[in-house]
């Protein structure tokens, strides 16, 4: 099916299923713990051996040699996988480095041997008696230092320049320039990255956490040479991804390759301090941004230029994508240098880009507020465009960014909100921060198989994959809502690559795509039913279990017919986001309370506004949004990776050194969706919202401490160190 036009009433638009806030049919398979993770398919490769993976001690340089012989010889051992017996490897699409080093070494932690034995405890053993030489190679891994050093990337991630930026600042009455700066951010997900792989004959079988099939089947055949056709991934259950398993890591790879040496099915897992330094992270930032205005607060001015290191090879942190959508002004730049740091790669992190950017711009649009003495909500609102500035022929499909804004304000008590260190509540300071929200809607075509059998159960099958985000309940609601069934009559099958490829799950974009592909595919189902049924397609009604047409009406069991009936379509889209800037908004309201002795910041209450199309199901899509919340009051607060800027390792690579948020630290938090619908979108009229809900957090945070105390913190996690000397004093 090709959506090419926009969307007008579908039988999506019934409502009976979609939209209702339906609990996850995949919850009690979770909550007790019959759901099957990547590390825990016993009963599809026995006699399973496991694998350990040594990796590198050194960040640059070279493995000068390499002894082998004490871990061979350790008990249980059955073989140990280096560059030197695995082959040809080469570099898959979606990965900088390397998955197997050697002798050349591209980052800390880089994978240079697996040792498979026949229990965990034997491979970690034995891998703990490899003797390694390395020729250690000065690194680059200060992204401060190497800033001068850093240019322009190549790709589509050229300086964009409107109008005469540098003139119309220099002009502006009023100016506002500052920095600010993110550090490095791990995934810290729950479940490791871990796979299973097992080979029959020539043919390969990955049972991995992964969120995108396709793309991890592909890079899987890329790196081991082996044709596409021979590699299958299975997925069903993945524990949380953030980004972090967009793509095929070394578990999968060193899985495989273990696999083919022991000639039996191996599984591997990270430990956690692999998943810190081995596999890709969120790069550091420095921010500089620069708003020109009018004496009454009119933008003619914006500037947003950011730099961010990756290994060679590698593409830059995306800090400056919001700033050329989110407020007018006719005189804009934006700008990213890439620096080369020899750090662990850095790539796709829950809102790459946004969730950064968004951090710094919405701090300075604070700024340049109290600057004009203009309250921060009337400044973003002052400054509103419906159109792309860049091209004001495009119009926004939908932007409520003023709404959320005004809801927000209403609902949270703006109006009461104080002069900066002018609320007190016993020896707290008390502050009220807001930021707006904003992340681009990106459709990808996606496919999906429907089936009906004989009993009336509907099966989806498509090689979409849940991250904890609800995918399986949306796309039962939509099958549901499409074939007129009870959810309780609809079978979803996600993430294995035997499957139609679907859009997977990265970019905010998995929602959307992967509800319109099962539309597509229902489409031609209905099609299919009408057909048996001797119906007019146009005027068939699917519902209550049943098919009707004018004064006929079928149970839908029964046209399913002996051998049940099959469909597979897949959802391909034109050129209407290039004729409508397709975006999502919201508004984040965030009250802190910071200890006026200590400097001990608490996060009291948080609020977020969304705009973002047809919410599917508003149960998940809450989860996802406070979630989002939970990780930007994380990224506010406390999350840092730790760099040794001597021998270039993050030293935090574990969950006791790397803080996150506990229940402790989160209150009470409220989402509001505001009715929309996008009919440029998809036949669904959704769009995502899980990277939504991080974007902006980590500023409403920043601003709020601001707020409460008068002191302003641009260098991010804001800690009590950089408050305590200078509050305000005690009453």
């Amino acid at each position: 099916m090709k959506f090419d036009t926009p969307a007008t009433t579908n039988p999506i638009d019934q409502l009976k299923v979609i939209g209702k806030a339906h609990d996850r049919i995949d919850g009690p398979r979770k909550t007790t713990g019959t759901a099957t993770y990547a590390y825990e398919h016993h009963d599809v490769a026995p006699n399973a051996a496991y694998g350990y993976i040594l990796g590198s001690a050194i960040a640059k340089g070279r493995i000068a040699s390499i002894g082998l012989a004490d871990a061979k010889a350790a008990p249980g051992v059955l073989a140990i996988v280096t560059a030197d017996n695995a082959g040809k490897l080469t570099k898959g699409n979606f990965n900088t480095a390397n998955l197997l080093g050697g002798p050349e070494i591209q980052h800390y932690h880089q994978a240079i041997a697996m040792v498979v034995a026949e229990s965990f405890e034997q491979a970690r053993a034995a891998a703990s008696l490899i003797r390694v030489d390395y020729a250690r190679a000065k690194g680059s891994f200060d992204l401060a230092t190497a800033r001068d050093t850093a240019t322009e990337p190549g790709g589509g991630d050229k300086d964009s320049k409107v109008g005469d930026f540098a003139g119309a600042f220099a002009a502006a009455p009023v100016q506002f320039d500052a920095t600010y700066s993110t550090p490095d951010h791990a995934h810290a997900m729950m479940e490791p990255h871990a796979s299973i792989a097992a080979w029959e004959g020539d043919r390969l079988t990955v049972w991995t956490a992964n969120q995108m099939i396709a793309w991890g089947k592909g890079d899987v055949a890329k790196t081991l040479g082996i044709p596409a056709e021979n590699v299958r991934l299975v997925s069903p259950f993945i524990g949380g991804g953030f980004g972090g398993k967009l793509f095929v890591r070394t578990d999968a790879i060193l899985a495989a390759l273990g696999a083919r040496a022991a000639g039996r099915p191996v599984k591997v897992a990270l430990p956690r301090p692999f998943m810190f330094n081995n596999t890709p992270h969120r790069p550091a930032t420095i921010q500089r941004i620069r708003i020109g205005t009018t004496a009454d607060g009119r933008i003619t001015a914006i500037g947003h230029e950011s730099w961010s290191g990756d290994l060679p090879g590698g593409g830059p942190e995306t800090a400056v994508n919001q700033t050329k959508l989110l407020y007018a002004g006719a005189n804009r730049l934006t700008a990213m240098r890439l620096a080369v740091l020899d750090l662990p790669e850095g790539n796709a992190m829950r809102a790459p880009g946004e969730a950064p950017g968004l951090m710094a711009l919405e701090i300075a649009m604070d700024e340049a507020a109290e600057k004009l003495e203009l309250d921060p909500i009337a400044f973003r609102v002052l400054n509103d465009t419906q159109v792309d500035p860049a091209k004001p022929e495009r119009p926004f499909s939908q932007r409520q960014l003023n709404e959320c804004l005004r809801i927000g304000a209403d609902k949270f008590g703006w109006a009461r909100r104080t002069r900066p260190a002018g609320l007190r509540d016993g020896r707290w300071l008390v502050g009220m921060g807001v930021a707006a929200a904003f992340r681009n809607n990106i459709n990808m075509k996606s496919a999906a198989r429907v089936k009906l059998d004989g009993d009336g159960l509907v099966t989806v099958e498509t090689d979409m994959t849940d991250i904890g985000t609800g995918t399986y309940t949306i796309v039962a609601q939509t099958a549901a809502e499409m074939m007129g069934v009870p959810l309780e009559k609809v079978v979803v099958k996600l993430g294995d690559s035997d499957f139609p490829i679907s859009a997977g799950s990265g970019g905010q974009w998995g929602a959307n795509s992967a509800t319109a592909g099962v539309y597509a595919a229902c489409v031609k189902l209905r099609e299919a039913v009408a057909a048996r049924l001797g119906f007019n397609s146009a005027d068939t009604v699917f519902a209550n279990g049943k098919v009707r047409s004018g004064n006929r009406s079928v149970p839908l069991a029964k046209a399913a017919g002996p051998d049940g009936l099959v469909a597979e379509d897949i959802m391909e889209y034109g050129d209407l986001a290039k004729k409508y800037q397709q975006s999502t908004f919201g508004a984040h309201f965030v009250e802190v309370g910071v200890d006026a002795a200590t400097a001990e910041i608490r996060i009291r209450r948080m609020l977020a506004i969304c705009a973002a199309g047809r919410i599917l199901n508003p149960k998940s899509a809450r989860s996802q949004v406070i979630g989002a919340m939970t990780m930007g009051a994380g990224a506010a607060l406390m999350e840092e990776l730790a760099v040794d800027k001597r021998f270039g390792f993050f030293v935090n690579h574990d969950l006791a050194g790397y803080e996150v948020p506990v229940h402790a630290d989160i209150p009470h938090q409220e989402v509001i969706f505001l009715e929309e619908t996008d009919p440029t979108t998809s036949p669904m009229k959704a769009k995502g919202v899980g990277e939504l809900g991080i974007c902006g957090v980590g500023a409403a945070v920043a601003n709020a401490i601001y707020n409460a105390t008068g002191v302003r913190v641009r260098a991010y996690p804001i800690t009590l160190d950089k408050l305590i000397d200078r509050l305000p004093p005690m009453a």
